[in-house]
């Protein structure tokens, strides 16, 4: 048990020191409204996936900070239920960007490449969802208000905050790893499970990332790539399912809140995943078949 402990505090490390920092340069970015300004470099992609231009903050927002940011920036523009859609499944692909590549990056899969294939992928799959027809959305009420944006009297005041926010976080991130990596250890010692150790392990890490997202989902990677379970080959495979789909629930539920439509947001990121996962699979089967060792992309963040 000592060891196991052992290996999920240092799994937990691995992921604080990078999450925690960026955090908080998060809040300072917010306070001082730093993206409004380059928010019309986006305007060019919601015309693309049907989105008002005034949703370019909100999409930038999303991508650069998280999904509460670009809600906040989207809740008081006047969308429909497809519009909220297309946005769920793009901020649900590509959110988070800086804090969960930098995450990946412990993992072997550069940070550009999990920037690429993210914002890649959510573009097309906003493309997709506003080429569906309307009639499949209902005209679905919005059960929360538009949230508010925080408001400090002061620089100082937003610092508390956003250390409070950070050690909360911590201590989050801190007991959920550890309690997911004692779970896993816990199952694997059953004798009956012992023969498919490393299913468990690559089932157990999907199942985590799905449901409770990138950060939680790469501690136990962490874990198990240090460990050996898992090859090269198979960190990188699901490491790409999980940069396109994870906390699938927590996610989806708060654009539902707003009109989304909860099917059609799930539907579009796990065949997403799956079709890119399967692209990524058939990539290194190749490589592996000729003879080639193929390892996860590396690269500078």
């Amino acid at each position: 048990m000592r060891a196991t402990l052992q290996k999920a505090l240092d799994s937990a490390w691995m992921i604080l020191k990078f999450v925690i920092p960026i955090y908080l340069l998060a809040d300072v970015l917010y306070y001082y409204d730093v993206l409004h300004p380059v928010a019309f470099l986006l305007e060019p992609v919601t015309r693309w996936i049907g989105l008002p231009p005034e949703a370019a903050l909100a999409l930038i927002s999303g991508m650069s900070l998280n999904l509460y940011a670009g809600i906040a920036f989207a809740a008081p523009l006047d969308m429909s239920p497809q519009q909220w859609t297309v946005l769920a499944v793009f901020l649900g692909i590509a959110h988070s960007l800086v804090v969960e590549s930098a995450v990946m990056k412990q993992l072997g899969l550069s940070a550009w490449y999990a920037y690429g294939l993210r914002i890649i992928v959510a573009v097309l799959a906003g493309i997709g969802v506003n080429g569906v027809p309307q009639d499949w959305f209902e005209d679905s009420v919005p059960v929360v208000s538009a949230p508010e944006a925080p408001h400090y009297a002061d620089v100082w005041e937003m610092l508390v905050h956003s250390a409070e926010g950070a050690t909360l976080l911590a201590l989050k991130i801190i007991a959920l790893i550890t309690l997911l990596i004692v779970i896993m250890e816990w199952i694997k010692s059953r004798p009956m499970l012992q023969a498919n150790a490393g299913h468990v392990s690559k089932g157990f890490t999907l199942a985590s990332g799905l449901i409770l997202g990138i950060t939680y989902g790469a501690g136990v990677l962490i874990s198990e790539a240090r460990s050996g379970a898992m090859t090269s080959r198979e960190i990188f495979i699901i490491g790409t399912f999980l940069l396109i789909c994870h906390a699938i629930i927590e996610d989806t539920l708060l654009f539902v809140m707003f009109g989304a439509d909860a099917v059609v947001t799930v539907m579009v990121r796990s065949v997403s995943a799956v079709g890119v996962a399967g692209i990524a699979w058939w990539v290194v089967r190749g490589d592996k078949k000729n003879g080639r060792a193929t390892a996860p992309p590396k690269g500078d963040a």
